[in-house]
C-alpha cells in the first residue's frame, strides 16, 4: 500500500487514460518515499495493457514544491547520494514509461518538481502558475538530469538564466518558452490534460511506445541519461 502517490484509472471501456496522483499535502514536498512510490507507480502503469496513456496529477492545489529540505538536511553524505540515485530512478521510470504522459500542474511547479514535470511528454498549466528551477536558492544545483531536461524544453542559453537566478517564471513566459505546451483557467487544468491524452488512445500501444523509445534513445545518445 502507497502513502503518497496513487493511480486512478477513468471510467470506461477498453484502454483508459490513468492518472498518476502526488499527495502529500501541503506543498506535494519530495521525499525519498515519495520518490519511490513514484518509480513503483511509473512501472506498474507501463506494464498494463489496459492504459492508453497518463496524466501526473499533484491536485488542484499544487504540483510539487520540489525537494523536501526538512528531509535532506538531515542526510549524512553518503544518504543524500543514495536519495539523489532514488529520485533519479523515479524522474528516469516516468520519462521512459512506454506510453504517452501529460502533465497536468496547478500552483506551483519549483525545483525538483519542476523537474518531474519535464519527464513527462507534454505540461499544461493552470495561467496563474509559477515554474522555477530555484534550487540555487537553496545553495544547490539541480540534481540529476534536471538542468539537462530543462536545457531540452527551452534551449541551452535560457535554461542556464533560469537555473543561475532561480526566478520565477510565470504561466506566459513558460508558454513563450516552450516550457508548457498549453495554459488554461486554473480549474480545467485536469479536464485539458485528460483531452491531451485523449488525442492518442485509439493509436496501437505498441507502436506508441516504440515511437516514444525513439526520443528516449536519442536523448541517451545526446548525453541526456544520468
Amino acid at each position: 500500500m502507497t502513502e503518497f502517490v496513487s493511480t486512478v484509472l477513468a471510467p470506461g471501456d477498453g484502454r483508459r487514460i490513468a492518472t498518476l496522483l502526488v499527495s502529500r499535502p501541503p506543498t506535494n514536498a519530495l521525499t525519498r518515499q515519495v520518490y519511490r512510490e513514484l518509480a513503483e507507480a511509473a512501472t506498474e502503469l507501463g506494464a498494463r495493457d489496459d492504459v492508453s496513456a497518463v496524466v501526473v496529477f499533484g491536485g488542484h492545489e499544487i504540483f510539487s514544491a520540489g525537494t523536501d529540505m526538512p528531509e535532506l538536511n538531515t542526510l549524512t553524505a553518503e544518504e543524500a547520494v543514495a536519495a539523489e540515485r532514488v529520485s533519479g530512478d523515479a524522474v528516469d521510470a516516468l520519462a521512459h514509461l512506454p506510453k504517452p504522459t501529460v502533465a497536468a500542474i496547478t500552483g506551483y511547479a519549483l525545483g525538483a518538481g519542476l523537474t518531474l514535470a519535464l519527464a513527462a511528454d507534454w505540461r499544461i498549466s493552470g495561467d496563474n502558475v509559477k515554474f522555477g528551477a530555484t534550487e540555487i536558492l537553496a545553495g544547490r544545483a539541480p540534481a540529476g538530469t534536471g538542468a539537462a531536461r530543462l536545457a531540452r524544453a527551452i534551449g541551452q542559453s535560457k535554461a542556464r538564466d533560469l537555473v543561475f537566478s532561480g526566478r520565477f517564471v510565470d504561466a506566459r513566459e513558460a508558454l513563450q518558452l516552450g516550457l508548457i505546451d498549453e495554459m488554461v483557467a486554473p480549474d480545467t487544468v485536469y479536464d485539458a490534460a485528460l483531452a491531451w491524452a485523449g488525442r492518442f488512445a485509439d493509436y496501437p500501444a505498441e507502436v506508441l511506445a516504440a515511437a516514444k523509445y525513439s526520443f528516449n534513445r536519442d536523448e541517451s545518445a545526446a548525453g541526456g541519461g544520468r
